[in-house]
């Protein structure tokens, strides 16, 4: 796997910029409990976490369980979070989810990710999450700001967003698993932009094969 030559000396270096410039990095979805984030994690596909904590405090409001989400009339579900985008597929994943946590599951979500995987519309990102932030249970979560960045930041090779979380499982201490993907994701989305990266005040530049040279992209 590509990110295992990556040096402990490098990765070390690497988690304490992360802790000096990102000490209180967390999930930025809002959520009470393991279902809402469940389903807001759902809602975030191609969609900015902002808009989604906009939508879910009127949603939570109407739908209080998976039992209310499994019942409810799908173009009702469907309008309610249109402004997501991709309302159709997600409003049917959240249905259809929630008719097997209400039928197999008590209602409750399981903190298990080979039970999550197996939930219509939930990937090994979406269950991390929900483990990592609901749970307390370590996962990597591989988004696109966390795969562009351990590219970047030469941790792995890989294109496979499940190779990806393959090698940094190997690369990070377990206990850092979940802070390490919120410490990408804000340094993403504020200083290692996809397209216009601002290196000349990256922290991490020293540690980046991208930004080593401005004029010439590696990445």
């Amino acid at each position: 796997m590509g990110g295992i030559h990556t040096s402990s000396g490098k990765v070390k270096s690497i988690l304490k910029i992360l802790d000096e410039f990102y000490p209180d990095a967390e999930c930025s979805l809002n959520f009470h409990d393991p279902l809402q984030l469940l389903i807001s994690t759902i809602l975030s596909a191609q969609c900015t976490d902002e808009r989604v904590n906009k939508v879910t405090p009127a949603l939570f409001e109407k739908y209080r369980s998976a039992g209310a989400f499994a019942e409810a009339p799908i173009e009702e579900l469907e309008q309610a979070i249109r402004s997501t985008g991709f309302y159709h597929n997600k409003a049917l994943a959240i249905k259809e989810t929630c008719k097997i946590l209400a039928n197999r599951f008590d209602g409750q979500v399981p903190a298990d990710l080979d039970t999550l995987v197996e939930l219509p519309g939930i990937g090994r990102k979406t269950a991390n999450v929900v483990l990592g932030n609901a749970f307390g249970i370590p996962g990597l979560v591989v988004d696109t700001h966390v795969a562009r960045l351990s590219a970047r930041l030469g941790l792995t090779r890989e294109k496979d967003r499940d190779k990806i979380e393959q090698d940094l499982m190997v690369l990070i201490p377990k206990e850092k698993w979940v802070k390490f993907s919120h410490q990408l994701i804000q340094h993403g989305r504020a200083i290692c932009i996809a397209r216009k990266p601002k290196c000349s005040i990256c922290p991490l530049r020293l540690h980046c094969d991208y930004g080593l040279d401005d004029s010439t992209p590696k990445a």
